[in-house]
């Protein structure tokens, strides 16, 4: 590949407001207000599980979903540096629930963690989410935009990632990942991207792992306990809130739109999905 991102970029590696439905229980929903600040605690597949569980939705059976307590907000406080210069007023990404991180994290992840809090929540740095949108937006911009691929298999990312890839001209491929999607030529589905832009690493483990195999690299959105190895060019961010995935999906199709020196500029409204 002639198109690297560039040594800062490479690190990568996950909770939530507006929480999707429980991937994992019989059917029902977890029962909490989607709009409340509650996450769920995920833990990393391990290295042996089966296949067939790193091709399914990853589940948040075990919720551990905490409230807001009463009296000043705890988020106020999401980035060293309160002027900052962001693609949008901090308000509004504090609004999506972005920085809102798990009570887990990575020792990948801690140089995009600002802070935790009480609740043992961790905070994401919102000033290098918003960094890592424009580096990755200058990435995607470099490459030819039918030959970047999208994938969700989170149900809150599905709609943004494809709406994503209808903006900015790329094939989106949701749900369930098809194994051999890029790697075997064979398949009727078979595609040959030159990049891949991933949801969550967990959730879309296949994607990442076929992606490696044929070495292409791989964009992700990554929380607070993602594993970044496998990841080129890492965006932190809550990646199963309804609302963050739509904020984040959007500002990096203007971004790239911007890049490409187009005039279209779409409104966060188009990129929000129904709960």
């Amino acid at each position: 590949m002639s198109n690297e991102p560039d040594q800062d970029g490479l690190e990568a590696a996950e909770e939530e407001i507006d929480e999707e439905p429980d991937a994992g229980g019989a059917g029902s929903e977890p029962d909490v207000d989607p709009d409340e600040d509650v996450r769920a605690e995920t833990e990393e597949p391990s290295a042996d599980a089966d296949e067939a569980e790193a091709e399914s939705e990853p589940t948040e059976a075990d919720e551990a979903g905490t409230e807001e307590p009463a009296g000043p907000p705890l988020d106020d406080d999401v980035m060293p540096d309160e002027e900052a210069d962001l693609l949008i007023p901090v308000e509004e990404y504090l609004g999506a629930g972005a920085h809102i991180g798990t009570q887990q994290k990575t020792k990948d992840m801690e140089r995009f963690i600002h802070r935790v809090r009480t609740d043992g929540l961790y905070v994401l740095d919102i000033s290098k989410t918003d960094e890592r949108i424009r580096t990755a937006a200058d990435f995607l911009s470099n490459y030819d935009p039918e030959q970047v691929l999208v994938t969700s298999s989170r149900q809150y990312g599905r709609f943004p990632a494809e709406k994503f890839a209808e903006t900015i001209g790329a094939r989106a491929r949701t749900g369930r990942f098809i194994p051999g999607t890029l790697t075997n030529p064979k398949y009727e589905g078979y595609i040959e991207p030159d990049v891949v832009v991933v949801t969550d690493p967990i959730g879309d483990a296949q994607a990442v792992t076929e992606a490696i195999t044929v070495g292409i690299p791989v964009i992700a959105m990554c929380d607070s306990n993602n594993s970044t190895s496998n990841v080129d060019l890492v965006i932190p961010t809550n990646n199963k809130g309804r609302k963050a995935l739509s904020v984040v999906y959007w500002l990096l199709a203007n971004e790239t739109l911007d890049r490409r020196g187009a005039d279209t500029v779409y409104a966060l409204d188009d990129f929000e999905s129904g709960i």
